[in-house]
């Protein structure tokens, strides 16, 4: 499905006396230092742990735990062996695949450390290190700037210098975060390993078992898991990638559950969730279901369709954007699974009653709700700014981001910024940030061709093109010269003369300065040129109305936060990409067509399934395992037979891919890899009777390891032996 606070703010805020509970399993993605707060409800769904001890997030086993800027994963060696999702690993596949050696087909397993494969140059681990508290500073020089587009200026600034001390000792890589629309602000440092490397991945056969078909559906069947390891220089410090280098040596490390996982057993989750929307207005709610989520799907699907194409002409094609395609379809079918869920509970309906609720309780308290009132009309103004826009905003975005067009306008605006104080550039192109980007120039030839690029281009110009005049740039009409197919195919053409699809020709404008792209020839560069303008003025239109919900989404989300309390509910702050846990139980769930469903899958479906076709291609070795029943010691007295995918009713999203699932004593039980298709709606209204989260066994994991695609190395060091 992307750090630690030593204090709980929003408990603080809003978490009184009673309120403890009134917390159900399920529901919540809780910072971890809330949940000292709301022991009680732990206790009764099954931790056996201390509470406090899940507060320690460099302690065990939350130490453990490391964000991959994405996806989590976690330590699961003192040797720094590392597992998460397969489809976490599947970039640094891909990267690493070619038609004549497809490590996505054929799966990956280093014999030996030496035969471990660089997961790329921007590959990242993040272990978290320290937090520290910046609330009244960030909040001072918010309230100190003139104007809204100085509030984002300032908050920027601060956060480039409190960043850039953080970073001083290097080694680390640090981010602000805020909380609760801005109500409090954190600073997490975290050790940044930059040598990463892809040690294990089965075949998508077994990683990405059920394909699309499956994706978000249950019964499930995937072993989506890979392992990575951490290296660092000889001195123990992070370093990027080197021949030299050695295994990190985590401080803490998960151990594998020794007990049987079964129905209702208490889980948990930590990981890191990208972003919920549970807080969010209702007419953003309105505007994401009528308007975003169906034309970003609609868009998605046009686009797989047309790679599909391409890639049955040029076989290259298909290894080289599978990554991007993979990606599209998880968005699209997450968007339409949204969509479903939203009509099934009449989420509209829910949000504006929610939301109605709190401006009349507010109304009620007289001049004391006034300005949370006043901080409502301001930020339903700004978001009607933004929508007024948002045909050209995407289309536009996405043409400039593509391909040698987004390279050229990414290369043209860092010649630009580099020329500035390194406080004073742009976030995104600072020195901190050319590492990642000259990284990203030196991989792009693995996932570009030509051909499909320019197919591409021109999919958004026809999309620019069929846009009303209103919504038009000026500059880009320009460059066009028309607005037919004729035009469009003439710039396509033009831009196919680009040289920017050569990695030396990239590198070489890694360095150029402001100058030498004014005077470049190539199509490119000069679209780019001609663009940069008008992308610089929507960047200061999207700041200016930034700088307003700065000042009013605090205000608001806090009265939000305290009617809650008033009517004795819990809070918890919507999804940041931040360290979350959340907990409950093993437990399946009825559908809507009332067929009950099992929390756990079995081996032996794997097999029933199994058409020797993609998505449902089971390898040979898997088939034959499961015929002979060998299940190599690992199967569960309960089922008969080896369990695949388990359920549970826990709250995750998008960034939670890849989270270790954890017992009752902080054993690892599984992957978390996936929510139900009734459950993706919850991002933006909880839905506690429908939502499961979807997990990988551990039982399956080894047993793959074991019997099927053999990694007899990795299962001593996980320190779990074949019986």
């Amino acid at each position: 499905m992307r750090y630690h606070l030593l204090a709980a703010a929003i408990v603080t805020a809003t978490l009184g006396a009673g309120m403890a509970d009134s917390v159900r399993a399920g529901e919540g993605m809780w910072v971890p230092q809330q949940l000292p707060e709301i022991a009680g409800p732990l206790k009764k769904a099954g931790l056996k742990l201390d509470p406090k001890q899940l507060a320690n997030l460099t302690g065990d086993p939350m130490g453990a735990v490391v964000s991959l800027g994405g996806c989590t994963a976690s330590f699961v060696s003192p040797d720094g062996l590392v597992v998460t999702n397969h489809h976490c690993a599947y970039g640094a596949i891909q990267l690493n695949s070619t038609p004549e050696k497809n490590l996505m087909n054929d799966g990956f397993n280093a014999a030996t450390r030496d035969g471990e494969l660089s997961a790329g140059p921007n590959a990242r681990i993040y272990a978290l290190d320290s937090i520290q508290d910046v609330t009244p500073a960030v909040k001072a020089a918010i309230a100190a700037a003139p104007d809204a587009l100085g509030r984002t200026q300032a908050l920027e600034a601060i956060d480039k210098k409190l960043v850039a001390q953080c970073e001083a000792a290097g080694g680390y890589r640090c981010r602000l975060y805020s909380f609760s629309g801005g109500n409090v602000y954190r600073l997490f440092r975290n050790l940044e390993i930059k040598d990463v490397r892809l040690v294990y991945a089965p075949p998508s056969s077994i990683g990405n078992y059920g394909g699309e078909v499956d994706n978000w559906m249950w019964p499930r069947h995937t072993g989506d898991f890979s392992f990575y390891r951490a290296y660092v220089g000889k001195d123990g410090k992070p370093a990027a990638y080197s021949a030299d280098n050695v295994p990190y040596k985590p401080k803490h490390w998960l151990k594998i559950a020794d007990k049987p996982l079964g129905p209702g057993d208490f889980v948990m989750v930590a990981g890191y969730p990208g972003t919920t929307s549970r807080y969010a207005l209702a007419g953003d709610f309105d505007n994401t279901a009528a308007w975003t989520y169906p034309t970003i799907s609609g868009h998605f699907k046009k686009l797989v369709a047309l790679v599909d194409e391409q890639s049955k002409k040029n076989p290259e094609i298909g290894v080289k954007y599978a990554n991007t395609v993979r990606g599209w379809e998880n968005v699209l079918k997450n968007y339409d699974g949204q969509l479903e869920g939203f009509k099934r509970t009449d989420a509209a309906a829910t949000k504006h009653r929610e939301e109605a609720a709190v401006l009349d309780w507010l109304k009620k308290q007289g001049d004391k709700g006034k300005p949370a009132l006043e901080a409502h009309d301001q930020l339903v103004a700004v978001s009607d700014q933004a929508k007024a826009t948002r045909e050209r905003d995407l289309v536009f975005g996405q043409f400039s981001n593509t391909g040698v067009v987004g390279t050229a306008a990414m290369l043209y605006r860092l010649s630009i910024e580099r020329a500035k104080p390194d406080a004073e550039r742009e976030s995104g192109f600072q020195e901190r940030d050319l590492a990642a980007i000259e990284g990203g120039i030196k991989q792009m030839e693995r996932r570009y061709q030509p051909t499909m690029d320019r197919e591409l281009q021109r999919y958004w110009l026809d999309q620019y093109i069929a846009l009303p005049q209103g919504q038009r740039v000026e500059a880009l009409d320009k460059w066009l010269a028309g607005n037919d197919e004729k035009a469009v195919g003439k710039a396509v053409d033009r831009l196919g003369k680009s040289k920017l699809g050569g990695t030396a020709e990239r590198m070489k404008w890694f360095k150029a300065d402001r100058k030498a792209f004014e005077s470049s020839k190539d199509p490119a560069i000069q679209l780019a040129v001609a663009m940069m303008p008008t992308l610089l003025k929507q960047e200061d239109e999207r700041k200016t109305r930034a700088g307003e919900a700065l000042v009013a989404r605090p205000v608001y989300l806090q009265a939000v936060a305290d009617y809650k309390k008033s009517k004795g509910e819990f809070v918890y702050p919507d999804a940041n990409s931040s360290l979350r846990i959340t907990f409950g139980n093993v437990m399946g769930y009825t559908k809507v067509d009332g067929s009950k469903q099992q929390p756990f899958t079995k081996l032996e479906e794997v097999a029933a399934k199994a058409t020797g076709k993609e998505p449902f291609d089971a390898p040979k070795p898997l088939l034959d395992a499961i015929a002979a029943k060998r299940y190599g010691g690992l199967a569960d007295k309960r089922l008969g037979t080896v369990p695949v995918n388990f359920l549970s009713d826990l709250d995750i999203t998008g960034g939670n891919s890849g989270s270790p699932v954890l017992d009752a004593r902080g054993n690892l039980v599984g992957l978390a890899f996936d929510g139900n298709w009734e459950s993706v709606s919850s991002n933006w209204v909880f839905d506690p009777v429908m939502t499961r989260m979807i997990s990988v066994d551990q039982r399956y994991m080894r047993w793959i390891m074991q019997e099927v695609y053999p990694a007899p190395q990795l299962l001593q060091e996980l320190n779990v032996v074949a019986k």
